[in-house]
């Protein structure tokens, strides 16, 4: 269901669009942002008040790697693994994630605390290898770095 709070949040984003069907995803992100996470159920109640169906937003959700159709930790690791990442360190970042977290790439902790996703580029080639969490870019990583990074997530 969709609160009133969340549908003042979608008409805010609205606002900022020619028409409501074009808001589509400033609206599916606006509810991801509050609910962690877009189900079939919300997907079709964001398409009944922009006007849309549900599968018109699945394809679209299916498309942006960061519109989450199932759960994920409270924390999302999108790890890089463009060329420049590649190249410069990527399978020892992602190994390095995947023992210390315990989950595989797709996968999320227990605890519900990390999701672990690949991401193709994060534009941060020059300083590769790169990942994000939440809206924050980390680069230049190293295994003990990211030690640090995880252990200073509060």
């Amino acid at each position: 269901m969709l609160t009133d709070d969340i549908k003042k949040k979608i008409e805010a984003e609205i606002e900022h669009h020619p028409d409501r069907r074009s808001a589509a995803v400033d609206a599916m992100l606006a509810v991801q942002n509050d609910l962690g996470w877009l189900s079939d159920d919300v997907l079709a109640r964001i398409g009944e008040f922009l006007g849309m169906t549900a599968e018109e937003l699945d394809s679209l959700a299916t498309f942006y790697n960061r519109l989450y159709r199932k759960p994920v930790g409270k924390y999302v690791i999108l790890v890089c693994d463009s060329v420049s990442c590649w190249i410069m360190g990527y399978n020892e970042i992602r190994d390095h994630l995947k023992a210390t977290l315990g989950i595989r790439l797709g996968e999320t902790t227990a605890d519900g605390r990390f999701t672990l996703l690949p991401t193709q580029c994060l534009g941060a080639c020059d300083k590769a290898p790169a990942l994000m969490i939440g809206e924050e870019l980390y680069t230049h990583l190293t295994p003990a770095r990211l030690d640090e990074i995880l252990a200073g997530l509060p």
